[in-house]
Parts: structure tokens; C-alpha cells; sequence
């Protein structure tokens, strides 16, 4: 017996007839299947309900003859039973199942980006001209808090912990092979060593091609320890312990067997085919003592050279947890904010737990300073970070660099359809599946993220001219740079801003 859905389609396909040829270009492009010809009426046809809002046939069409709408189709209206909670239902009445979902959190949460203002110098503290003077944007990333002794001859008798080197306050976020494309990881590799900034592979290890981007990539140790070796860590500059995601804290990853072909079976070390399912803890650590304990093991695999970074989803006791990690011996902690992109999480996982990056990245940097450790570890934002204004407020608040992931993908051509999880990405992107993949040129997409990053550089450059600033350095934890609009009390007091109108 087939089972009924009460659901109507989410998207409507608009096809203009007079200006459609007839090319059948949307059917090629199409992997949902969507568009189809009628050779009895010899007229393009479409199945809304297979529409997922891509865009691949809206961008493509050479007569512009396509536009995805909205359904109008509406329930009585009622703010307690909106139509998403009652599609959900019908969904899951379908199915049984739990629903997934990609991206993150498309719900109508307070976004703080946009409720922090920026200062601008003015007579007493004159801006600066970044076209004509020096601004520094190179940052360092790694243990600070170290004593200095020089030698008779002026050179340096410490021995300094391991760096990461930026030219840029931007790195591109952790996506694992498998959960994209092996041409996204090509473009993200490429454009990382021309950038002189670092692309993190995720927790689906790392493709042998991309061992020799190796000065400018950050390695994964997650859960499920997919693709974890000796040479794996040292291929790296760096090594980051995944112990949480923003977009699914508390929970791990799920990655379908239809997605674990030859070359992600043998990248991942795990049987072709079968569903990839990464252990919500890791169960080798149940303390900070014992995150510790991997910290140092992962230092000792690789001879003290490289940076251990900690990751760590966003979350109400996050601050401590920070504290924690800065003790653990850590160089570097990464806290992803409940926005933050997924390939597939559950919907209920992601709309609903975790907290905004920007109250947590306040609260880590505030606790880190108090207790007098901030500069035993550095600090980078991510979790929906959409532009160099995001990216400079994130330093202000106390980052010392910050993850893009969402706009990265973006960047490559991704329209946010947010069907990741069913591995028919139209644009190559969250795919596997040869004829997509192909969509997505490497070359062209490096490109693409270069020209993004380096106008990002530059933005923020005319941002900390604007501000009287001439480094990224200073910009850090410079709370008095912002001033909150439309806030209550308490959040600006999370926050650590004043209100905007509020004097120095």
C-alpha cells in the first residue's frame, strides 16, 4: 500500500512559453528530476514537488524563461500551527523517520551581527589610510603566554611552540570529504595556498592528492577517527580534535552509505557502501583530563611540530568549557556557533540546541581574560560568518581569526536549497555522484574563493582604517569598537558593549 502525503509542494516552477526553445538544458541539469519533456504536447513540462529551489535551471536557462516561486498555497493562518510545523508533521506521519536537515538554522533567532555597530575615529584619533599606509593583517596563531630569554648574541634562547601563520584573519571551515566533493576540497586546498591561510579537511581524512597542500591544511581527529594515521596527522600543519559542531551539538555525524565510494572508503579507512556514523562522544575522553591525555598523543605523533586545535560546538556552559581546554594544552580553540553549516543534522538538533556564536564567543574571551590565560591559546569564530563585517566584529569580541564554511560554499555556486543530505547536489558541491561532481571546475572555483577572500581582506583593511587601527592584533577583544543597537540590557551585558549612543 502506498502511503498518502498530505503535502503540497514547497517550490513552484514558472516557465515562461514564450520565451522557452524547447532546448531541454533544465532536464540535462536537473538531477532531482524535475523537468521533463512532452512530446505529445511538445512543451517542456515540470513536477514541482521534486523542486528543491537549487537554481541550477533558473541560472542556466539561455532564454531566461524559468523562475522558482514560493507556493502560494497557504493553511488557516495560526502562529502556534505554522505550515513548516505542520509539513513537519505530515513528513514524519509519512515516513517515521527523523527529520534532516543541511545549512544551519534557517529560524528567526536574534542574528547579533547585525545588532553591533562599528566605530569610526574621528578628529581627537584620526583614521587611517589603508591605501597609503601600512595595515597589517598577518595573524599568529598558537600559545602566546611564554616567557622570552635572549642569549648573549640577541637571539632567541626559548623555543617557541608551534604557529599558524595568516596572512588573513579568515580560514576556510572543516568539511569532510564524502560530505562534499572531492573538487570542493581541490578548490579549497588551491585557493588556501595561494591565499597563505589554511583549509581544514574535516573529519573524512584527507585524499592523498592533497597531502602536498599540506603547509596550509588542518587535519581532523574526530569520534569516529575516519582516516586517522601517522602520516595523516604529519601531512598537516596542524591537527584539530573535533569534539563538537555547531550545527548538532551533543550528537555525531551520519554520513550515507551511498556516499562512501572508492576513493572516500579508502581516504576514510572504512567499507565502501556502508553508512559512515561518528559516535556522539569520543570514548577515549570523559574529562578534560583526558582530552589532556589526546592532546598530548596527538603532539607526541607529531614530534611537537604542529598546533593542536580543539573544536567545540557553541553551547550554554561554553565559557567553562574553554577554561578547560586553554588547560589542557591546546594551542588553539575553535567554537562554532549554532548557525553553522552541516551536511545533514537532525532538524530538531539544529533548529534547537546550542547558542549564537556571538554571546559565546564574548563569554569565552571574557572568562579566558579573567582567569589570566587568554593568550595560552588562541581563538577562532566560526558558525556563519557572512562577511568581512562579521569577521571584524568576531575580533572584536575576541577572536583571533574566523572559519568560513557557508559563504565559502557559496562562493563555489551553492544556492542553499538545503538538501545536502540527498546527495544530488546540482552544483557538485554536497555530491558524489561522478556527472555532478564534474559541474564543480576546481580551477575556476579557487578563483572564485580567492577573489572572495582577498575582497574580504580588503574590506577589513578600510573597517580598521575607519577605526583608527592599523592590525588585526589590535583589534582583538577591542570591545569599545562596538556599541549594540536594539538590545536589552542583559545582552549587551553578555555582549561586554555598550549601547550605541553610550560615550566612551
Amino acid at each position: 500500500m502506498t502511503m498518502r502525503t498530505y503535502i503540497y509542494p514547497e517550490y513552484e516552477v514558472v516557465r515562461n512559453e514564450k520565451k522557452c526553445i524547447n532546448c531541454r538544458l533544465c532536464e540535462r541539469e536537473c538531477a532531482n528530476g524535475v523537468h521533463s519533456f512532452d512530446s505529445v504536447s511538445g512543451t517542456m513540462q515540470a513536477d514541482d514537488s521534486l523542486c528543491v529551489n537549487c537554481h541550477r535551471c533558473v541560472c542556466l536557462c539561455p532564454t531566461h524563461a524559468l523562475k522558482i516561486v514560493q507556493s502560494g498555497d497557504v493553511y488557516r493562518r495560526n502562529k502556534n500551527w505554522d505550515a513548516q510545523t505542520m509539513n513537519e508533521i505530515y513528513r514524519q506521519a509519512d515516513t517515521g523517520g527523523v527529520l534532516l536537515s543541511s545549512m544551519g538554522t534557517p529560524k528567526d533567532y536574534p542574528i547579533y551581527w547585525d545588532r553591533l555597530l562599528i566605530n569610526a575615529s574621528q578628529v581627537t584619533n584620526p583614521s587611517i589610510d589603508p591605501l597609503r599606509e601600512p595595515m597589517e593583517t598577518v595573524v599568529y596563531l598558537g600559545k602566546r603566554d611564554i616567557e622570552i630569554e635572549r642569549r648573549a648574541d640577541g637571539k632567541l634562547k626559548t623555543d617557541l611552540p608551534p604557529q599558524l601563520r595568516l596572512n588573513t584573519p579568515i580560514l576556510f571551515a572543516a568539511m569532510s570529504y564524502g560530505a562534499v566533493s572531492y573538487n570542493v576540497h581541490a578548490a579549497l586546498a588551491g585557493a588556501a595556498e595561494e591565499l597563505g591561510t589554511y583549509f581544514n579537511s574535516g573529519e573524512g581524512g584527507l585524499h592523498r592528492d592533497f597531502y602536498r597542500y599540506g603547509n596550509n591544511v588542518i587535519v581532523q581527529v574526530a569520534s569516529g577517527r575516519f582516516g586517522v594515521h601517522t602520516d595523516y596527522l604529519n601531512a598537516a600543519a596542524a591537527v584539530e580534535i573535533k569534539m563538537g559542531q555547531g550545527a548538532k551539538p551533543g550528537i555525531g555525524g551520519h554520513l550515507p552509505g551511498e556516499k562512501i565510494t572508492a576513493s572516500v572508503s579508502e581516504t576514510r579507512m572504512i567499507p565502501q557502501g556502508v553508512d559512515a556514523i561518528s559516535p556522539a562522544p569520543h570514548h577515549d575522553i570523559y574529562s578534560i583530563e583526558d582530552l589532556r591525555q589526546l592532546v598530548f598523543s596527538v603532539k607526541e605523533a607529531t614530534d611537537y611540530k604542529k598546533p593542536v586545535i580543539v573544536k567545540i560546538a557553541a553551547v550554554h556552559n561554553v565559557a567553562a568549557i574553554a577554561s578547560g581546554i586553554a588547560r589542557s594544552g591546546a594551542d588553539i580553540i575553535a567554537v562554532d556557533g549554532f548557525r553553522g553549516g552541516t551536511g545533514a543534522a537532525p532538524t530538531r538538533i539544529r533548529d534547537n540546541v546550542g547558542i549564537p556564536l556571538e554571546l559565546a564567543l564574548a563569554q569565552i574571551d571574557e572568562r579566558l581574560r579573567r582567569e589570566g590565560i587568554r593568550d595560552s591559546v588562541s581563538v577562532i569564530a566560526g558558525g556563519s560568518v557572512r562577511s568581512a563585517a562579521d569577521v571584524v566584529k568576531a575580533i572584536c569580541l575576541g577572536a583571533d581569526a574566523c572559519y568560513i564554511g557557508t559563504a565559502a560554499l557559496v562562493a563555489l555556486g551553492c544556492h542553499l536549497c538545503r538538501s545536502c543530505q540527498t546527495g544530488r547536489c546540482n552544483w557538485g558541491i554536497a555530491t558524489q555522484q561522478p556527472e555532478l561532481v564534474k559541474r564543480l571546475d576546481p580551477e575556476e572555483g579557487s578563483r572564485r574563493l580567492v577573489n572572495l577572500v582577498t575582497a574580504w581582506t580588503r574590506e577589513i583593511k578600510e573597517m580598521m582604517g575607519g577605526m583608527g587601527i592599523n592590525s588585526v592584533e589590535s583589534m582583538r577583544g577591542n570591545r569599545l569598537m562596538l556599541r549594540g543597537i536594539g538590545l536589552t540590557e542583559r545582552e549587551l551585558s553578555v555582549l561586554g558593549v555598550s549601547h550605541a549612543g553610550e560615550s566612551m
